[in-house]
């Protein structure tokens, strides 16, 4: 038998804290969305949510019923209804004189545990090809004994707690079988790293449905599913995640903090208009950076005071590129449900392009919607010309032009995570393509039989920048890399 333990104590000197996902970007928000989406209009479990929290269809499992009770209270009080307490600490480590793996956790008292808990423990990433049935029992669960069917695409595993009186520090002990032999080595992998606890790959947090207007809330750990600011820009993650076209690339990833960069760009009231302009207008593409996040604490609102003539032409870029958005989706171009995604990103965002009567916030999340959404249309149409370009008549050797290069950039807090910043291929030998006079005549000397000059080549002539918009939890900054995307292509 395999045996997990998880306590609730505080850890002594001979422990570490161990770094949680929590202060990952978009953790708390990505549960609420999971959770939210879990059931459909009528309040049923829809399919994908079986295998997205682990449940087993053939029991009864408690944790349907948790999920299904979550789910509608979340789509019944937009979130509000829905308290997290966090742990301050968490350690994971295995024990020498048996097979057992231990993560023990901290969590601070609040009167919330007079409720009744549901302990989710989230994994750093969806499951592969693991597959973990296993059951956990303990007395501090209801019912006592739990199972979990775990598989590919499982990035959460729900377990119902015991309600208990006082405020006192938790400590739960929850003992996890393996169904399987050929399962314990997989339990272990998916929990911890390595033997010294110090790569947690999953991390516990607890949720109280709390009725509206009720306090339970004690403590900074304690947190409401529902923060606004923070849902905007993780909304706006998800929206780049699941429409630009996802490559997988076994090239290591690049470091964008390690290029040319011009001084950053506060973006706040007091930014110049001039640059605010410049950047509305820009066709290059946008990261988005959010270091620092922690789940805790909502993300500060930005503020933009643009003048409404300004205001006006960034409503009318936003528009004219929703548009294209939506065809590529009417195309099948983009899956569609992007186009429930893009609904939600300007509610959120709370835009309207209502010239001065825009709040700075909701100027501030427009600009980074317009970022986005250019970024987009930017991507699709690279891919439109190159199919066109490859569509054209073929010949032995393609003559000089613009392709695709796409790369990974070194970032766990970067959105998009790659780009592409093209690249020049083909021929430069006559009839030379974008071709100066020097190459010109250099070809010429090299066809007349002079072999030992180097032959003209196909580079990149004319460049974009790239624009990397930094949101942390006290200030945004807007950074242009400039001649990062190669945009034309000559013969040099």
């Amino acid at each position: 038998m395999l045996t997990l333990v998880l306590f609730w104590s505080s850890l002594g000197p001979a422990g570490t804290a161990a770094t949680v996902l929590q202060n990952a970007p978009c953790f708390v928000d990505d549960l609420a969305v999971a959770l939210h989406d879990a059931t459909g209009e009528d309040g049923q479990l829809v399919n994908s949510s079986t295998a997205l929290f682990g449940l087993c269809t053939e029991s009864d499992n408690s944790s349907q019923s948790a999920l299904t009770e979550l789910s509608a209270g979340i789509r019944r009080n937009n979130r509000a209804g829905v308290e997290v307490l966090h742990p301050t600490a968490v350690l994971v480590s295995e024990k020498d004189d048996q097979e057992a793996v231990v993560v023990t956790f901290d969590l601070p008292q609040s009167p919330l545990f007079k409720l009744k808990p549901v302990l989710v423990l989230a994994f750093e990433k969806a499951l592969t090809d693991e597959e973990l049935d296993v059951t956990f029992s303990s007395l501090s669960l209801q019912p006592n004994t739990q199972s979990a069917c775990a598989s590919e695409g499982t990035l959460y595993i729900l377990l119902t707690g015991k309600p208990s009186e006082g405020n006192a520090d938790q400590r739960w002990e929850i003992s996890v079988q393996a169904k399987s032999p050929n399962t314990k080595q997989n339990l272990k992998d998916v929990l911890i790293g390595g033997k010294s606890g110090s790569d947690v790959r999953m991390t516990p947090l607890l949720l109280f449905s709390v009725e509206t207007g009720t306090n339970g809330r004690s403590g900074s750990s304690v947190a409401s599913l529902q923060t606004p600011s923070r849902s905007f820009l993780c909304e706006l993650r998800r929206f780049l995640d699941a429409v630009l076209p996802q490559h997988r690339s076994d090239t290591p990833p690049l470091r964008l903090d390690s290029l040319q960069s011009l001084p950053p760009l506060a973006l706040d009231p007091s930014t110049s208009e001039t640059l605010l302009a410049g950047s509305i207008n820009s066709s290059a593409p946008t990261v988005f950076s959010f270091p620092g996040w922690s789940s805790s604490f909502p993300a500060r609102p930005g503020q933009l005071a643009l003048s409404p003539a300004l205001l006006e032409e960034m409503g009318q870029r936003l528009e004219k590129n929703e548009q294209q958005i939506r065809e590529l989706i009417r195309q099948e171009a983009v899956p569609r449900s992007a186009s429930e995604k893009l609904g939600r990103l300007r509610e959120l965002s709370g835009f309207q392009g209502q010239g001065p009567a825009a709040e700075g916030e909701s100027q501030y999340n427009g600009f980074l919607l317009l970022k986005a959404l250019q970024t987009v249309t930017r991507t699709y149409n690279i891919q439109r010309r190159l199919r066109a370009t490859r569509s054209g008549p073929s010949t032995s050797e393609p003559i000089c032009g613009l392709g695709s290069l796409t790369v990974r950039f070194e970032s766990f807090f970067l959105v998009p995570k790659e780009g592409d910043i093209g690249n020049c291929r083909g021929s430069c030998a006559f009839p030379m393509t974008n071709g100066n006079n020097h190459a010109v005549l250099l070809n010429s000397y090299i066809e007349a039989g002079n072999v030992n000059e180097r032959a003209p080549c196909c580079v990149p002539v004319a460049y974009d920048p790239m624009e990397v918009i930094d949101c942390d939890e006290k200030s945004t900054f807007l950074t242009v890399k400039p001649d990062m995307v190669a945009k034309e292509c000559g013969c040099r």
